[in-house]
């Protein structure tokens, strides 16, 4: 008999691969869910959940407050499926742009390109996954040659739209976006970044070193030469830019992270960089596993936050923290806000609008840095 290692179930990558196929879930607005969300979640974090769905639902969405909203996204959210509750917010104009890890935006690739990713266990021996070629994200199964097919995608991809010089993380997701669609007719029904670039969404990525797309961007510019670069600066330039233009701003916050702080500096770097007292978020909607006792809770809680000028500190009531894993609540709250009275907004396609929101905040900081004191002065 062949040996097997202590613990191994002696399965066939055939056997491991036999899940259903993870799909695309995308949300309709079910009155059932709205109605278990009002009267069903009264205390403990259930309570939480609810007034994160109706603070997003009924204040944020209202058009009346012309809310310009971000959604931060870290955790592995497009492997579960759950790229398609951002594609309906996108497609709805209920999100005006998004942060994301890079991982995030490369396993969504994979449903652009057509491969199939499925329901698994976590309770498997990885050696045995390794030796058979199966990648597992906790409880998501796919061949290893989902990875190499993706990554070859990416690089023809680097040398067939010949990108030269510096451009934001906005700039490199939208023109990857567009090739999908060219390459892919009809997968921005299944993918975020092929959807952004329909919708005109920018995408930002706080660390795009930090993912499969950035291992090949790497590649790309040390095999291939040329003046491409993702430049961070423009990133941060870009995200003030669109807080500052917002007449009110707001924030849902999925898991935590770089994503989340990426999105929260942007209020102190104008007032303390700039010097442009804009004021904080108006809302902010977290949905975590973390603790804040640890001392991080990703970027510290709403009431924290207002000591850094991130959050506005009239608006404490409009803020909320829910401890509850992203992958059950941020579709339940997408439910919610889909059959809202609210569920459809006009885009903002800021995508398209960032050079001339960026040239705003030049102008503002200008202006700012003519009004300050010379360095070294002291205040009486």
């Amino acid at each position: 008999m062949p040996h097997r290692a202590p613990g191994s179930s002696g399965r066939t990558r055939q056997q491991h691969l036999s899940g259903k196929p993870i799909s695309c879930y995308r949300p309709r607005g079910s009155a059932e869910i709205r109605h278990l969300i009002d009267e069903g979640f009264q205390a403990f974090n259930a309570a939480r959940l609810s007034e994160a769905s109706q603070i997003f639902a009924s204040k944020m969405l209202d058009p009346a407050n012309d809310t310009t909203i971000g959604l931060t996204i870290a955790g592995a959210m497009t492997p579960a499926g759950l790229g398609g509750c951002v594609i309906e917010l996108m497609d709805r104009g209920l999100v005006d742009f998004v942060i994301s890890t890079g991982a995030n935006l490369y396993h969504d690739l994979h449903y652009a390109l057509n491969f199939t990713l499925r329901r698994g266990s976590p309770f498997v021996d990885d050696v045995e996954l390794y030796e058979q070629g199966v990648i597992r994200i906790y409880d998501v199964l796919f061949p290893a040659d989902v990875l190499l097919e993706t990554d070859s995608y990416i690089r023809d991809f680097l040398v067939r739209e010949r990108l030269s010089g510096p451009m934001s993380t906005a700039e490199f997701h939208y023109r990857l976006g567009r090739d999908l669609m060219a390459q892919r007719p009809g997968c921005e029904e299944y993918s975020v970044v092929a959807r952004a670039a329909a919708a005109g969404v920018p995408i930002y990525t706080s660390s795009p070193g930090d993912s499969s797309i950035g291992m090949n961007v790497a590649y790309h510019e040390l095999m291939n030469g040329g003046t491409f670069m993702i430049d961070p600066n423009r990133d941060v330039n870009e995200i003030c830019a669109i807080v500052l233009a917002g007449k009110q701003n707001g924030c849902v916050i999925l898991g935590g992270g770089s994503p989340k702080n990426f999105y929260l500096q942007a209020q102190p770097t104008l007032w303390e960089v700039y010097g442009i007292p804009k004021g904080g978020n108006d809302y902010f909607i977290q949905i975590t596993t973390d603790q804040v006792v640890w001392g991080g809770l990703s970027g510290a809680t709403p009431a924290e936050a207002v000591s850094w000028g991130k959050v506005n500190p009239g608006v404490l009531p409009d803020t909320v923290v829910a401890y509850c894993d992203s992958t059950i609540a941020f579709p339940l709250m997408c439910e919610y806000a889909i059959g809202s009275p609210h569920g459809r907004r006009t885009r903002k396609e800021l995508m398209h609008k960032r050079e001339a929101l960026v040239a705003d905040l030049l102008r503002q900081a200008k202006a700012a840095q003519a009004t300050r004191q010379p360095a070294g002065s002291t205040r009486s």
